[in-house]
């Protein structure tokens, strides 16, 4: 199933999209896909809902983030090998975890805003996982299968200066209002062949600026979800940025930086796609 949200900004209603044009009203079912929703297992009553039909048309909604506000944003920084190459750093042996404030999470389509006194914001196409059900200590990668609700595209804007040159931890360079896009869809493990094959991209102005695919993720999804386990409780709905493949303003000769006025286009295969606006601080 592909999961949506469509809706102004905190008036959102959970659909489950049939095709381009059309949804069906899950609302019904549940109110939102939040915590509670994933916690419960309700996700399992969704295909009988779907099978009951009462399909609608879209009629140009906004289309919001596919999950509810998390209770933690997770982040794992340079999970992919030729991404770790273009920055000159090793090869991680374990997981980089930092983590990114809950309320950047924004639609796909919703602009991003650069904040004050940025002068190095980029851009980061990733894969996202939610967290199905309430998950600690695993015993095995294998488990983690079974603890992830699906997958979305995810933008994990940064500012560079934040996240580098001014002390601390990477959250302060990645925490910023709209500085997580999510989006269009939640796609459930049952549509995706292979989670570790699938390509993905994204363009600043109509030029490519990342080519990537999760072939070259150096810990994939279950991996992720286990390691993660061993150190904290992870809730349902909860997000996990997976990491970005080459191609960010950062690994560019001389480096790229995002001002107002740019366009960013980006998807994953069988994910969907997203586009932003970039405006300037407020």
């Amino acid at each position: 199933m592909y999961l949506m949200r469509i809706g102004a900004p905190g008036a959102e209603k959970p659909v489950v999209r049939v095709d381009e044009a059309h949804y069906i009203d899950v609302s019904d079912v549940t109110p939102d896909f939040d915590e509670r929703f994933f916690g419960s297992g309700r996700i399992a009553l969704l295909a009988d809902r779907v099978a009951r039909g009462d399909v609608r048309a879209f009629d140009g909604e906004r289309v919001g983030a596919p999950i509810a506000r998390p209770h933690q944003i997770l982040c794992i920084g340079l999970n992919y090998s030729d991404h770790a190459a273009e920055t000159g750093q090793a090869v991680p042996d374990e997981p980089i975890l930092f983590t990114k404030s809950p309320n950047t999470l924004i639609g796909p389509n919703d602009d991003v805003r650069i904040p004050r006194g940025s002068t190095k914001t980029d851009w980061e196409v990733e894969l996202g996982i939610v967290i199905g059900r309430r998950t600690s200590y695993l015993d095995s990668v294998e488990e983690a299968r079974d603890c992830i609700a699906g997958y979305l595209v995810v933008n994990d804007v940064s500012e560079r200066a934040f996240q580098m040159e001014r002390g601390g931890q990477w959250s302060k360079g990645k925490s910023a209002e709209t500085f997580n896009p999510a989006g269009p869809w939640l796609v459930t493990p049952d549509e995706i062949a292979d989670i570790t094959n699938l390509g993905m991209w994204l363009d600043v102005n109509g030029v490519r600026r990342q080519t990537g695919t999760t072939k070259t993720m150096i810990f994939d999804p279950y991996v992720i979800v286990h390691h993660l386990s061993q150190f904290m409780v992870l809730e349902p709905g909860d997000l996990i940025n997976t990491g970005t493949p080459p191609g960010v303003g950062m690994g560019h000769d001389p480096q790229i930086w995002l001002q107002p006025g740019d366009v960013m286009e980006l998807g994953i295969d069988g994910l969907g796609r997203q586009r932003q606006r970039v405006v300037g601080p407020r």
